[in-house]
């Protein structure tokens, strides 16, 4: 039976239950053992699994990153958690030339199973290296998978699925999505990477995005019902694999797509979207693809500037009447 839970709560939930049913899992990071994460994720497990498999690291992401690749070569399951995806930056080298490449280099019969963990997005207030969207730096390298929940039940059956794949997935939570509530089943469950989820049925227009920018889309949805118009709301869950397959049905019957991202427009997620669907879905589309994304800016740290570089729920609102082709006053 589900329980209304939090998303970290559920994040914990997963570790926990992966640390004990396989021993090969451990984590290790800044903080992760004694002060339980910076977000209170790992609260408790070090407590239960000890120092071993819960291991506090130096301020040193490049060296533990390379630690993880090491430990999983060898058979384990390491979940190496940077504590904000802006200083991941600090472990691209392991990542992309390392943990990416491994199986490739092996010629398919060795893998590199570890979960690279992290945070991003806005919203907070902390600033310029602390707020930044980089899904479409891991999204560009072959042979890394990509993980983007938007609610709880998503992060713990996902998280799940990214500690059991025997290749490297990078694991992209959002600070705004912590203290979020949603029901989560008790017990063991994952969510199969590569199957996009339909957060609101409709027929006049596709509206596709991921993590937090998921649920505004939904909230912008609901704003559109009393005026008639339709939206479907598609949140992608994961960004490698993705599932094509569900964009296309959608626009096939919408005729009108959308994509909703947090990350800067240029070089994103959602221009490579876009792009496949001119390719593939044009003879479908009744009107231009809308891409609807962060402006192509630092993140200040004022919140109500902050709250100009991204999108929100009235932006999406506006961009669609737009596409929609009603005018702003509809």
């Amino acid at each position: 039976m589900s329980r209304v839970i939090t998303y970290k709560e559920a994040l914990n939930e997963a570790i926990r239950e992966e640390m004990e049913r396989d021993k090969n899992v451990f984590m290790m990071g800044l903080g992760v053992a004694k002060r339980g994460g910076s977000f209170g994720v790992s609260k408790g497990l070090l407590e239960q699994f000890g120092p071993t498999r819960m291991i506090d690291t130096p301020i040193s992401e490049a060296s533990f990153t390379g630690m993880g690749i090491g430990a999983a070569i060898q058979g384990k399951r390491p979940i190496v958690e940077i504590m904000a995806i802006d200083f991941s930056t600090l472990a691209f080298d392991m990542m992309f030339n390392q943990a990416a490449k491994y199986h490739f280099v092996a010629g398919g019969t060795e893998h590199v199973p570890m979960v690279l963990r992290t945070q991003g997005g806005s919203g907070k207030s902390v600033g310029i290296q602390h707020s930044q969207s980089f899904e479409a730096l891991y999204y560009h390298i072959p042979g890394l998978k990509l993980f983007m929940p938007a609610t709880p039940y998503d992060a713990k059956g996902l998280l799940k699925a990214a500690i059991r794949d025997d290749d490297p997935v990078v694991f992209i939570e959002h600070k705004g999505l912590y203290d979020t509530e949603g029901e989560v089943p008790e017990g063991d469950y994952e969510v199969e990477p590569g199957t996009a989820v339909i957060r609101h049925e409709g027929t006049d227009c596709t509206v596709v995005s991921y993590s937090r920018m998921a649920n505004d889309c939904t909230m912008a949805a609901d704003r559109f019902e009393p005026n008639g118009i339709s939206l479907e709301v598609i949140d992608l869950r994961t960004l490698v694999p993705m599932d094509h397959e569900t964009i296309r049905k959608s626009v096939e019957k919408t005729g009108r797509l959308a994509i909703v991202t947090e990350a800067v427009r240029r070089g994103s997620v959602a221009s490579d979207i876009a792009a496949w669907a001119a390719e593939n879905l044009y003879q479908h589309l009744k009107a231009p693809i809308k891409r609807i994304a962060g402006k192509v800016s630092p993140i200040p740290y004022n919140k109500e500037l902050e709250k100009v570089v991204t999108p929100n729920v009235d932006e999406i609102v506006d961009e669609i009447v737009e596409l929609m082709g009603f005018g702003r006053n509809a």
